[in-house]
């Protein structure tokens, strides 16, 4: 079997920003937005981290992709040979996915805020009480979804840990006399 070192640490690191990246600014940059002294500047203060993430968060997102891609071209064989490697690709397949769905959708979101530049808010993702409607609604679904992609990309870490389990000479082995071998 070849070495897959470059897709492999492409996969992780890419993952590995991804959602640390989320995580952090869900825990620090939202709620210390609020910190900035007035609401104006409240939510100035976390349109300019979220703008600033933005771009780190699309690049990691695509090393991760390009990770990804070519673990799917380096474990042809085992996909179709050892029993649960194809089923585990899919839920990695499906958690990407929505990890990026739901990636995309913040953004949306994050544009509806940021369009306001100085728009009044508790913090981040809190509305003040005279936030504009629109931007309300969007901080209120932020909220939310603060926490899902972190999630998302947490079980994708979880995952990877399990195929990488799948590669352990005994499990690729059984898993080989079972793709051949279903009832013994």
């Amino acid at each position: 079997m070849a070495r897959n070192t470059l897709s492999r640490s492409l996969h992780d690191l890419g993952l590995s920003a991804w959602f640390g990246g989320t995580l952090a600014n869900a825990i620090s940059l939202n709620s210390a937005s609020a910190e900035a002294g007035t609401a104006p500047a409240t939510g100035a203060v976390a349109n300019a981290g979220w703008d600033r993430w933005t771009p780190v968060n699309a690049a990691a997102i695509g090393v991760h992709v390009v990770g990804s891609l070519g673990q799917i071209a380096g474990n042809k064989r085992r996909l179709g040979g050892q029993q649960g490697v194809a089923s585990m690709a899919l839920a990695k397949t499906a958690l990407t996915a929505a990890a990026l769905g739901v990636t995309a959708y913040s953004r949306v979101l994050g544009k509806k805020v940021s369009e306001h530049k100085d728009v009044p808010a508790q913090d981040a993702t809190t509305p003040a009480v005279d936030t504009p409607d629109e931007v309300a609604k969007a901080q209120a679904q932020l909220r939310a979804l603060q926490w899902v992609v972190p999630a998302l990309t947490g079980a994708l870490v979880v995952v990877s840990a399990f195929a990488g389990e799948q590669q352990r000479a005994s499990e690729a082995g059984k898993g080989f006399l079972q793709r051949v071998n279903p009832a013994g």
